[in-house]
């Protein structure tokens, strides 16, 4: 079993289950009508597809140009990691406020929650340098750049192919006690010690080695 594409689905999970304004926008669309909460989803996943295939042209050529660079963004992909655990823990410390339905009650039709999803993840300024920093952690050195990242971004994908639909439907059953804010503390609380956790293990790892 290949130990680093374990570790870093574990790491994608936790990036792509972390919520955000694309958690936001899938919640707000399910409480108005699974259809919509599900066709977000999709185009929340559509989104990611355009930030991911960007990466893998970024790192295959940062890769291939300048392997110092290579052990930077290694260390730098640890740390944002770590980051990423730390906000988490941070906002779950704090009162959360409820996701409510789209202003005015009403139930967004089917193409306009799919293109609410991909612009939310699409515009997102900050996904491409997030994964341009975490990929090539898990390249292994030596090996050709292009195929791993692409299995890499393919499994970042389909993970938001899982779990934003699954967030949709989840919510249409269970929305109201979702809405508690202890039970969206305690689901950023432990996604945050998770990133921690394993952004502490990639940082050690890279300044290791």
């Amino acid at each position: 079993m290949d130990a680093q594409l374990v570790a870093f689905t574990g790491v994608a999970a936790g990036m792509v289950a972390m919520p955000g304004a694309d958690f936001a926008v899938v919640v707000r669309n399910s409480l108005a009508s699974r259809r919509a909460g599900v066709a977000c989803a999709i185009g929340v996943a559509g989104g990611l597809l355009v930030h991911t295939a960007l990466a893998v042209a970024g790192v295959a050529a940062v890769l291939a140009a300048v392997p110092t660079l290579f052990r930077a963004l290694q260390v730098l992909g640890g740390a944002y990691v770590l980051y990423l655990g730390y906000r988490a823990l941070r906002s779950a410390a704090r009162p959360v406020a409820s996701f409510g339905a789209p202003d005015g009650g009403e139930q967004p039709a089917t193409g306009g929650s799919l293109r609410q999803g991909f612009l939310t993840n699409a515009l997102n300024p900050k996904a491409p340098v997030t994964f341009l920093s975490v990929l090539p952690q898990f390249v292994p050195a030596g090996s050709p750049a292009m195929p791993r990242t692409l299995l890499l971004a393919s499994i970042i994908v389909a993970l938001a192919l899982v779990w934003f639909p699954v967030v949709a439907l989840l919510v249409d059953r269970l929305g109201h006690w979702l809405r508690r804010p202890r039970t969206a503390r305690a689901i950023e609380g432990g996604t945050g010690a998770a990133l921690s956790v394993l952004g502490l293990v990639l940082l050690t790892e890279a300044l290791s080695a």
